[in-house]
């Protein structure tokens, strides 16, 4: 249920050409598919599998986000530098470089 809520809010916000051009996205395309796989195997009863793969998805899609949000923990008194840190690793997928501009 959340995933076709999550499908169908995302063009309610961004707009259709915007979402489209997003998912469309040549560097997109395998964080694309996995999601939608991902999504099939839900739907066929392979829950596990399927949100794992819908997982990388999900990364792939949208993991230089994790780098945004990184910028608003770190005012987090204690804890919002490490956590902030984690965040860029796992945003720019484990060290690799990003630099991707985005669509929105």
């Amino acid at each position: 249920m959340g995933n076709i809520l999550f499908l169908i809010g995302l063009p309610l916000i961004l707009g259709s050409r915007k979402t489209l051009s997003f998912f469309g996205r040549r560097q997109k395309l395998s964080g694309t598919l996995t999601f939608t796989f991902g999504v099939i195997l839900i739907l066929f009863r392979w829950p596990l599998v399927g949100f794992l793969i819908e997982l990388y998805g999900m990364f792939v899609l949208f993991g230089e986000f994790l780098v945004t949000l990184a910028g608003f923990v770190r005012g987090i008194p204690v804890i919002g530098g490490p956590v902030a840190r984690a965040l860029v690793w796992v945003g720019s997928a484990g060290g690799r470089a990003g630099g991707e501009t985005l669509p929105v």
